[in-house]
């Protein structure tokens, strides 16, 4: 789509590498719907490794915020359906973060190619 990457781009992944800044995983979090239509809120990071912590899950690989998108994107698409509760959601979680065949920042190009093919601007300045 781009013949060069815009300037503001290349400084967030300068500074975030392909990993879900805060500001980022919130923009990513706002389109999120569940499979009734509502709107999906994003868990703050503290809560998810609090919860993961109490159900004795250890992932090792998650980067700033990539798990928190993970968990939302769980809760949007999967939940009350191949996931029936939050244990699953998590050990989901674990699942995609420490996959050991996975490109590095497979979580947000993931992210990134959805917002192309979907047509979704992204105002790089504003995720710094």
């Amino acid at each position: 789509m781009y013949d060069t990457m815009p300037e503001e781009q290349r400084a967030y992944y300068m500074n975030y590498g392909k990993n879900f800044n805060e500001k980022m995983c919130r923009f990513a979090v706002s389109m999120m719907r569940d499979r009734k239509g509502n709107r999906v809120e994003m868990m703050k990071k503290e809560d998810l490794e609090k919860k993961l912590k109490e159900n004795n899950i250890e992932v090792e690989n998650d980067v700033m915020y990539n798990g928190v998108y993970v968990m939302a994107m769980v809760k949007a698409d999967f939940m009350g359906s191949s996931i029936e509760d939050e244990k699953h959601a998590l050990l989901y979680v674990k699942d995609y973060i420490d996959d050991p065949d996975a490109a590095y920042g497979q979580v947000f190009t993931r992210f990134y190619a959805s917002c192309v093919n979907a047509g979704i601007p992204i105002d790089w300045s504003e995720m710094m």
